[in-house]
């Protein structure tokens, strides 16, 4: 019997000016998005589902472009990151304009993912190694606590800009498991080596070597995250000194379901390359990769046909 699994991308970046950002410049040969690339390699892996979460307020243009070249190929759900969802006692946080973080998300998505599910971000190319590698694991998670969550690693050789540092999860791994996560800015210098300035300022810059293991937030849960985001964001508002600026992210959150042990994270390894536009610079680069794959037949000429 074929295992559900659903593959939820986080768009809610996109905002009000849906038609300008990086998520949906056209970069393929045939103006493609990367977020087509995303859907396309998940099905070609066996995902059954697709969840796009969005704001509501790019709900038609979505469904009109993205939506309507992709739902004949796949079951698709729409969520929205609405603060309408909040703890008791922090009710003002409902017109906040700042998306509250990618934690808060994915609690977005709880009605309509009921299965193993990936998540991605909408303006990343991932590879189709690594949706292959995300796609066995679901189908063999176990449920059992603790529960086992995953996360693809990335080689630090396949996921530099060659325009400028870019934020980077320089990962720690023991037997296969995560066990620490180290959020830098990580690029080549002049000499060629590669340095990783952690987003703590009060810890030191550090090498890495381009057979290091970084995470590019691609992640792997069972539905019982959404109970532990669900039972810990009033916690962590209350430990927020700015209720402006705060966001609850998603890595924060798989670290402490580690450290409480209520989860172990299995850190899955990737030969895949990425690809993003972290500087407009590097779009050149993105459609140069793209075409080059089109040309050795690794995706057809028109993805959608």
């Amino acid at each position: 019997m074929k295992k559900d699994i659903t593959l939820v991308i986080l768009a809610a970046g996109m905002g009000s000016r849906f038609g300008g950002l990086k998520q949906i410049t056209p970069l393929g040969p045939n103006e493609e998005f990367i977020i087509d690339y995303s859907v396309y390699d998940a099905i070609k892996a066996g995902f059954t589902k697709i969840v796009f979460l969005i704001k509501e307020e790019t709900f038609d243009i979505f469904k009109e472009t993205i939506g309507a070249r992709v739902e004949p190929h796949i079951n698709v759900e729409y969520c929205f990151q609405k603060n309408d969802n909040l703890p008791a006692g922090y009710e003002q946080l409902k017109d906040r304009v700042k998306p509250l973080g990618t934690a808060h998300a994915i609690l977005c998505c709880k009605e309509k993912v009921h299965e193993p599910f990936m998540i991605i971000n909408a303006d990343d190319f991932y590879g189709r190694d690594a949706f292959e590698k995300g796609a066995e694991f679901l189908k063999n998670v176990s449920e059992e606590k603790p529960y086992q969550y995953g996360l693809i690693g990335y080689l630090v050789k396949n996921i530099l800009s060659e325009n400028g540092p870019a934020k980077r999860g320089i990962c720690q791994v023991e037997n296969n498991n995560l066990v620490g996560l180290i959020e830098t800015n990580a690029g080549r210098i002049e000499d060629g080596r590669i340095i990783a300035t952690p987003l703590d300022e009060s810890k030191p810059a550090f090498e890495v070597s381009e057979e290091d293991t970084v995470s590019m937030n691609m992640l792997l849960f069972t539905p019982s995250i959404f109970e532990y985001i669900e039972d810990h964001f009033k916690e962590f508002l209350d430990r927020s000194n700015n209720l402006e600026k705060f966001e609850y992210l998603i890595p924060d959150v798989l670290f402490q379901t580690i450290e409480d042990g209520y989860a172990t994270c299995k850190v899955i390894p990737t030969t895949a390359t990425w690809y993003g536009v972290t500087y407009k610079e590097d779009a050149d680069g993105v459609k140069k990769a793209l075409k080059d794959m089109m040309e050795k037949g690794e995706y057809p000429k028109h993805l959608w046909d």
